[in-house]
């Protein structure tokens, strides 16, 4: 696989979004399983942010955008609500759009990328939840979402790496 987005054919980008589109969900509906990370409000281990690095990687920032809205419309549409959907496209927006910017400056490394794209993903979840119930103290729930972000950015950042060095 090529590290050029412009290199791969038209139609081996549609195949290649659609089946990433299919194992982020796969991987979203697998971490619903995981006792520990689905019973705490908000906190999950972010599977489907596998695909996302990787897509990130190696299609780019408009496909990458593209394979997590998918994504996300499709788990609220199958095994979830609108108010999941809101939640998941703020965070994933956000973080997707920092670990853009981040990986453009050549300073930070896969995980260090990972790892502020697990944070700034709880951190916009956590201000559209304040913004949504009219209440402000959920931001005092930030401290717990710094540090399951943290938590999931390394997970998630570790296999993806593992991950790029086999397939790139």
């Amino acid at each position: 696989m090529e590290n050029d987005p412009e290199r791969l054919s038209s139609n081996k980008k549609v195949a290649l979004r659609g089946c990433l589109i299919a194992l982020a969900m796969i991987l979203s509906y697998i971490e619903s399983f995981i006792p520990f990370f689905s019973s705490i409000p908000g906190i999950k281990l972010g599977l489907a942010n596998i695909v996302t690095l990787y897509a990130l990687e190696v299609l780019g920032l408009k496909d990458t955008l593209i394979i997590s809205l998918l994504r996300i419309i499709l788990s609220a549409i199958l095994f979830g609500n609108p108010a999941m959907m809101i939640y998941s496209l703020s965070g994933a927006l956000l973080s997707i759009l920092v670990m853009k910017l981040l990986s453009g400056t050549g300073n930070f490394g896969l995980m260090g990328i990972s790892v502020a794209g697990a944070v700034s993903h709880n951190a916009a979840q956590c201000v559209v939840a304040a913004v949504l119930l009219q209440n402000m103290s959920v931001i005092h729930y930030m401290p717990v979402l710094i540090l399951s972000g943290i938590i999931a950015g390394l997970v998630t950042g570790t296999v993806s790496g593992a991950i790029l060095r086999k397939v790139l």
